[in-house]
């Protein structure tokens, strides 16, 4: 399977060093003579280029150091990663400047590595900007092969903290460091621009901001021009939130990418159709949009997320201090229960997204706590949670928020349908602009979204073996090829003579993931060999400690 969606075929692949040196049709290789230092016989099974990730969070797994990486990434790599994107949903860990990091360092939280304090400045981001992370990786050293987004988050948090506004004006202008910001970081070789309009400090940016952006990316990047977003709703403001991201398209003149395409609550799941049909025609009229999507009915994130706008304004510090008081904790919690969203949101009133409104207390349950005293509570919903505390579920995951300085990492469930009825995840596996993502990392802590360890081989497992929703090579093209090419990799995503060798081998037939909510450590079946940079980093199943640095290389875009 070469990646490209071209019917399968048989050969022997020939790999000297990194690269793909040549393919041979069978017949020829078994009666030719070569001298090779191994071969790996693969008779009965698929041969196919390592699987992409193209929305990852581990920003700062990448960053640690090789042999605690590879803990990490060992559920990744046994599935077949070997590329991933991080800096997605406007959340990442470059730029910073000292006044406002320990801003930053409380966004991301939830996405740092257990073990590692949040707020110890030093010794655990040796990096200030994009340029100087992408060296810390070359000289840390990657178990996959990495690149980067330049998330829009950090660019603001920078400027003004989470404040609501960036000043504006000439020469000393917020946006106009921002932007001069983001052409470092497309100079440095990021292969574009993510927004999160649902996180802070992205909730507050105006679709004039992230336009302003969007252009810089158009000027530095040409036609390669890409801008990922976690849209501005995937609730009540779907339909007009991706109505923005094609305006942006078009008015900006970039290539959009619909980050974990999804409905949440119920009630919306029926609205998929028309995302899909609003992205189609925006494609058919020669805009770049395209998408990418996680085979689950539940989604990984902050529990930051469940709180309103307004009660985020100046930072994680100020939510806990709102929270520790009664009067603002009750205007908070009357906020979640009574108010439906509605368009714009990035007004001062506005909110794109109330999570608890669309799926409701008990299809939310926490996934990760940083005291070791509450571990009893992950995996709890927050309707139980609050049984199990005698409070109403506002009032346990606020008490909660409090006492765990605002480290939760939550799952919401009612993501584009629930287990029997994923006719909208169905829909957005099948459509070609859909890449498949796990949006999901490992961070050492609390119970991880199972896509973390199964994303890839549930697809072939489930929807093409057992369901014959996508054809085995559809499939795998949504997973290579096509977000290699949205990346601009030409050589990644593909066999063929010149490219890397990122090959995954695995048993059609045994392929799957065993990861579920309550078992989402479980590592994945039939995946036999995965080859990194032409080295094997999964032999039999079994992930390889190899000597020396890790067997990934830091991607920068293409000129």
């Amino acid at each position: 399977m070469d990646g490209s969606g071209a019917p399968a075929r048989r050969a022997e692949i020939l790999i000297a060093e990194e690269k793909i040196a040549g393919l041979l049709p069978a017949s020829v290789a078994s009666s030719s003579s070569f001298q090779v230092d191994q071969v790996i016989e693969a008779a009965g099974r698929v041969v196919a280029p390592g699987f992409i990730d193209i929305h990852s969070h581990g920003d700062l797994v990448l960053a640690r150091p090789p042999e605690e990486q590879l803990g990490l990434m060992a559920g990744r790599l046994a599935q077949g990663i070997t590329t991933e994107i991080v800096g997605n949903c406007g959340l990442g860990v470059f730029p910073w400047s000292h006044p406002t990091l320990p801003v930053l360092r409380a966004v991301v939280a939830w996405m740092t590595p257990s073990g590692v304090d949040p707020e110890d400045a030093a010794p655990e981001w040796p990096w200030t900007d994009l340029l100087s992370y992408l060296s810390h990786l070359e000289s840390n050293g990657v178990c996959v092969n990495a690149g980067a987004l330049q998330p829009h988050g950090p660019l603001r948090i920078e400027q003004s903290g989470l404040d609501r506004s960036v000043s504006e004006g000439g020469g000393a202008g917020g946006l106009d460091r921002m932007s001069r910001r983001l052409e470092e970081a497309l100079d440095a070789g990021a292969f574009g621009l993510s927004t999160g309009l649902i996180y802070p400090p992205g909730i507050y940016a105006t679709p004039e901001e992230i336009a302003r952006l969007a252009r810089v990316v158009a000027r530095r990047c040409g036609e390669m021009a890409f801008v990922a977003s976690h849209i501005r709703g995937s609730s009540e403001t779907l339909l007009p939130a991706v109505g923005e991201l094609i305006d942006l398209a078009r008015d900006a003149g970039v290539r959009v990418q619909h980050s974990h395409n999804e409905a949440v609550g119920r009630g919306h799941w029926r609205k998929i159709d028309q995302v899909l049909e609003k992205e189609e025609n925006a494609r058919q009229s020669g805009l770049g949009v395209a998408y990418d999507m996680f085979p689950y009915t539940a989604a990984a994130t902050t529990m930051l997320a469940i709180y309103p706008p307004w009660s985020l304004e100046g930072g994680v510090e100020m939510l806990l201090r709102r929270l520790a008081d009664p009067g603002q904790r009750r205007a908070i919690g009357e906020a979640i229960e009574e108010i439906t969203p509605s368009w714009p949101p990035w007004t001062e009133k506005g909110w794109p997204h109330n999570l608890v409104k669309a799926v409701g207390w008990e299809r939310i349950t926490i996934g990760s706590v940083a005291s070791p005293g509450n571990r009893p509570l992950e995996g709890m919903s927050l309707a139980e949670l609050g049984r199990v505390k005698g409070l109403n579920p506002f009032d346990a995951i606020s008490g909660l928020m409090v006492e765990e300085q605002g480290r939760v990492s939550q799952i919401i469930h009612e993501v584009s349908g629930e287990p029997g009825d994923e006719t909208g995840i169905e829909s957005l596996l099948r459509h070609p602009m859909g890449a498949v993502c796990t949006d999901a990392n490992e961070f050492g802590m609390g119970k991880p979204h199972p896509a973390a360890y199964g994303t890839f081989p549930r697809v072939l497992g489930e929807y093409v073996r057992r369901r014959g929703l996508l054809s085995l090579e559809t499939a795998i093209h949504k997973m290579t090829g096509y977000p290699a090419s949205l990346l601009g990799l030409n050589d990644r995503g593909v066999i063929r003579p010149g490219a890397w060798a990122d090959l995954v081998v695995f048993d059609l037939e045994a392929i799957d993931s065993e990861a579920s909510f309550e078992e989402p450590r479980a590592m994945p079946r039939g995946v036999d060999c995965v080859f990194v940079n032409g080295q094997v980093v999964v032999r039999n199943g079994v992930i390889q400690n190899l000597p020396g640095k890790p067997a990934g290389k830091v991607l920068r875009r293409p000129a």
